[in-house]
């Protein structure tokens, strides 16, 4: 049962209307309202939803605001993993536009609002916030919010509001494969250029769909033409690498998760011409070297359009036409959902043919 009663200051000039709703096997819910229609129709809800079976207690979720929910999120779960810079980055502008909002009113059109709105800022280098950066944001802040329900005990009586929101559309993914005689022609370039550690990543890299960063070190910056971030890492170690067994491990990936890579023949062959470096590198160069001497090589052959991280599509697609049933490839690529798989694999129409017979 609902009370609604007059709230006055010390002056005896009310300044508002309390209601109490009592029931049963409920915690007694009161609240303050400027009218007492807003006073009742809030109690008619709150009685409605007990006689449902519906009612949500959302005090936790009306003390509680956006900004805690990502700090305690940051704290608890990021803090655990080693390559989090890009959602410590995600989770400060997701701050800056909704710290101050508590859970208990976080609508979906704010959410919409926020989509928007970052579509049309700028990011670095003065270029468009890209469609998949605010794709990222939309989707670490629904696992907050889905963390904070299942985990924290925090109701939120609006349900996700994440779910209801529409992902931007993303640009047409890359199909950029080595196309004619390109590969030839590169791999030549490639030998010729003052970077002698040139031919064999990339050699390597067609052979292993290896990321830049599983295999030379890196500072971790973003390539402002590619895109690509590549996590922070030593590169491929000789330690990790076993010839007998034809195999390379790579104990620290972009993904979080650890894999050992098959090694084909021309791989071995690659690794075998290898001096050894006394670090411990099996590539005694860094990202940042062969990203330039890669877009010389590219335009000394002629070869426009092509990127170092495409030598990773070209990998995968190989994997495919060379008969490799989906998890096989994945084992390889590192890929842990079809459809991430799929982004990374482009099919030659004339391939499949011969395979078919």
């Amino acid at each position: 049962m609902a009370t609604v009663t007059p709230r006055n200051d010390d002056q005896g000039i009310r300044i508002g209307w309390q209601v109490r709703v009592r029931k049963k096997g409920y915690p007694q819910q009161v609240k303050t309202f400027r009218t007492k229609a807003e006073a009742e129709r809030w109690a008619r809800t709150i009685e409605s939803e007990m006689d449902r079976g519906a009612w949500l207690d959302r005090s936790e979720a009306e003390r509680t605001t956006i900004g805690e929910l990502l700090d305690r999120y940051a704290r608890e779960v990021l803090a655990e993993r080693k390559h989090c810079t890009p959602e410590l980055s995600r989770l400060k502008t997701l701050k800056e536009h909704f710290a101050s909002t508590s859970v208990a009113r976080l609508a979906s059109s704010a959410i919409a609002e926020f989509r928007d709105r970052r579509l049309k800022e700028q990011g670095r280098g003065g270029k468009s916030v890209s469609g998949q950066t605010v794709k990222h944001e939309l989707g670490l802040l629904h696992r907050v919010l889905k963390k904070a329900e299942r985990e924290w005990g925090i109701a939120l009586p609006l349900g996700l509001p994440t779910e209801k929101v529409q992902a931007p559309k993303l640009p047409q993914a890359r199909d950029r494969r080595l196309q004619d005689d390109e590969g030839d022609r590169l791999l030549d370039e490639c030998a010729k250029a003052q970077n002698p550690w040139l031919r064999p990543v990339v050699l390597f890299a067609i052979e292993t769909a290896m990321r830049a960063g599983e295999m030379l070190q890196t500072k971790g910056k973003t390539d402002e033409e590619s895109g690509e971030r590549p996590i922070q890492t030593t590169g491929l170690l000789w330690k990790h690498v076993d010839l007998d067994k034809r195999t390379a491990y790579l104990p620290e990936t972009k993904n979080g998760t650890a894999r050992a890579v098959p090694l084909s023949s021309v791989a071995i062959e690659v690794l075998r011409a290898l001096p050894h470096s006394g670090d411990g590198r099996v590539f005694g160069t860094t990202y940042e070297a062969i990203h330039l001497s890669f877009a010389r090589a590219c335009r000394r052959a002629g070869i426009q359009d092509l990127r170092f991280h495409d030598l990773r599509h070209e990998a995968t697609s190989r994997f495919f036409e060379k008969g490799l049933n989906p998890m096989q490839v994945a084992a390889i690529t590192g890929h842990k959902t079809l459809q991430m798989l799929k982004r990374y694999t482009h099919l030659r129409a004339e391939d499949l043919a011969k395979m078919l017979g």
